[in-house]
């Protein structure tokens, strides 16, 4: 699994521990610390710190985040939502609302949520987190769409996915 993703993995799995216990915010750091030497040990430094500033970063946009699911998904209140596309959905918002596009392009945020979504939730959340991004990108005004690609597109491997992803982009995104 790369890097970027596995950081991922363990970011979402901190989102959901956090959620679970009651929505403490006092003993992120202890979750993260131990999510990584579980789920992830050996991970370097840099993707220690990605994981910190993912799981960081969407807690301090919580309250944006989930007005923004509410909107997305009118027909699920978020309390209904499953605990764990709940986590799949404020991480991939927060990397698509709020994170380095240059770094990681809106499609590749979309898409490693749509990827983690069917790892970890139901049979279902894999489209439901696609369409709940797939509003949200549409409604932000499709950031990155017309950007040349410099290598050769590689359709995604499922074709409900929302975009396609470049090489390029998927190789920035797991490093």
């Amino acid at each position: 699994m790369a890097s970027r993703h596995l950081s991922r993995s363990v970011a979402m799995q901190s989102l959901y521990e956090w959620d679970f216990n009651g929505k403490k915010t006092d003993n992120i750091d202890v979750i993260i610390k131990h999510n990584v030497e579980e789920f992830a040990p050996g991970l370097a430094d840099e993707h220690l710190e990605f994981v910190s500033n993912l799981v960081n970063g969407t807690l301090s946009k919580i309250s944006e985040i989930d007005s923004i699911i509410e909107k997305a998904a009118p027909q699920w209140p978020l309390s209904q939502i499953a605990m764990v596309d709940r986590a799949v959905l404020r991480l991939g918002l927060y990397e698509l609302l709020f994170g380095k596009r240059d770094e990681v392009p809106p499609k590749v945020a979309i898409n490693e949520s749509i990827e983690l979504a069917k790892t970890f939730g139901g049979d279902a959340s894999g489209k439901f987190v696609n369409g709940v991004l797939g509003t949200v990108y549409r409604e932000i005004g499709e950031p990155g769409k017309d950007d040349a690609p410099k290598n050769k597109e590689e359709p995604v491997e499922d074709s409900e996915n929302i975009a396609k992803v470049t090489e390029e982009d998927t190789e920035k995104s797991q490093n």
